[in-house]
């Protein structure tokens, strides 16, 4: 759960990043919309880290500060490019949520419900990014961005 709190810490970031970086009302409003509910997601991970005894990772704030400047940097890219960044996002934290489920253990079915909740929200996030002209982004990008949450996740998880 650690790991998905953190993953939380960062969407929020690049959502608050992106809506800095934005130029246009109606997308900032998306992202500070998409923002806020990942902070409703991070509260929940929160509590219920609490509930199994475990602890934020350390390097939470590094991974926050880190993630707004993403996000300003794919709203400089212009709006089709960044609602491509947010959509690629959810794309991919949705499939990570799913790998999650599959290794939670049988009982554990709050962890599971929160986690499926999480991911029908971020299905949304992806779907409105879709509708407001996203743009596909190149193979090289989603790898790197692939890549640089499979760093995340292996950090906050030992960290």
């Amino acid at each position: 759960m650690r790991v998905n709190h953190c993953g939380e810490v960062c969407a929020q970031g690049l959502y608050f990043g992106q809506a800095i970086g934005s130029d246009r009302a109606v997308l900032r409003q998306v992202y500070v919309a998409a923002a806020d509910e990942e902070l409703q997601h991070l509260g929940l991970m929160s509590q219920r880290l609490v509930e199994l005894g475990g602890r934020a990772s350390r390097l939470d704030g590094l991974f926050y500060i880190g993630s707004i400047t993403i996000g300003v940097l794919a709203a400089r890219f212009g709006d089709a490019v960044s609602l491509g960044f947010l959509k690629e996002t959810e794309r991919q934290v949705e499939e990570h949520l799913s790998e999650h489920i599959q290794r939670l253990p049988a009982d554990d079915h709050r962890s599971a419900a929160l986690l499926r909740q999480m991911q029908a929200d971020e299905q949304r996030h992806a779907e409105t990014a879709d509708r407001l002209g996203a743009a596909p982004l190149p193979s090289l990008v989603n790898q790197a961005m692939r890549t640089a949450a499979q760093v995340m996740t292996r950090l906050s998880y030992r960290f």
